[in-house]
Order: C-alpha cells, then sequence, then structure tokens
C-alpha cells in the first residue's frame, strides 16, 4: 500500500458553527469507509497556516487516494490537495542505489 498526505482547507461555510465540523468529518468517514474500503487512515492533525487538516492514510493505488480527494470535496465544504509519500527508509535506499 502506498502512503498519502491528504490537506484540506474547509470552505467558510463549513465554518459557521465550529461545533458542527466533529458531524462533518464523521460523515465523510462514513462515506470513505463505505466507498474506499481497502483505506487505512493513519493519522490525522488539526493544522495551523493555509489549511485546516492534515490525514495521512495508506491507499492500495493511486486511483483509491484519488476517491478519497473526491469524496471529501463532494460534500461541498473543502478543497484539497493530496501528495503520495515515500517512506524515509525506502527513499534512503532508492538514493543508495543510485549512481
Amino acid at each position: 500500500m502506498a502512503t498519502f498526505a491528504m490537506l484540506t482547507r474547509l470552505s467558510p461555510e463549513a465554518l459557521t458553527k465550529p461545533r458542527l465540523v466533529a458531524d462533518l468529518n464523521k460523515k465523510v468517514e462514513q462515506r470513505i469507509k463505505q466507498e474506499c474500503p481497502r483505506v487505512k487512515w493513519i493519522a490525522n492533525y488539526a493544522v495551523l497556516g493555509p489549511c485546516d487538516y492534515l490525514d495521512i492514510f495508506e491507499a492500495p493505488d493511486n486511483e483509491t487516494a484519488a476517491k478519497v480527494a473526491l469524496l471529501v470535496r463532494s460534500f461541498g465544504h473543502a478543497t484539497t490537495e493530496t501528495w503520495l509519500a515515500t517512506p524515509w527508509d525506502r527513499f534512503e535506499t532508492m538514493a543508495k542505489l543510485l549512481r
């Protein structure tokens, strides 16, 4: 499985009642579990800066990761940016094999 990092920025409409953010998160989580059962959530963080959340998850392929991002955006309350993340030990091994 590949590891992905997804940054999410909520729209101003999503934050009109901050206490409802947890409810929105539960709905998104349930939908992802239903549509992408092979996705494994590793961690989620609320972050400071231009984005509101950082999620780390594993997916079997890029297409499944794209579905996760699409599902998050489908609720109409967020934009996402998703990156493939290579674990450091794997990256280091690849670097050592280069000439």
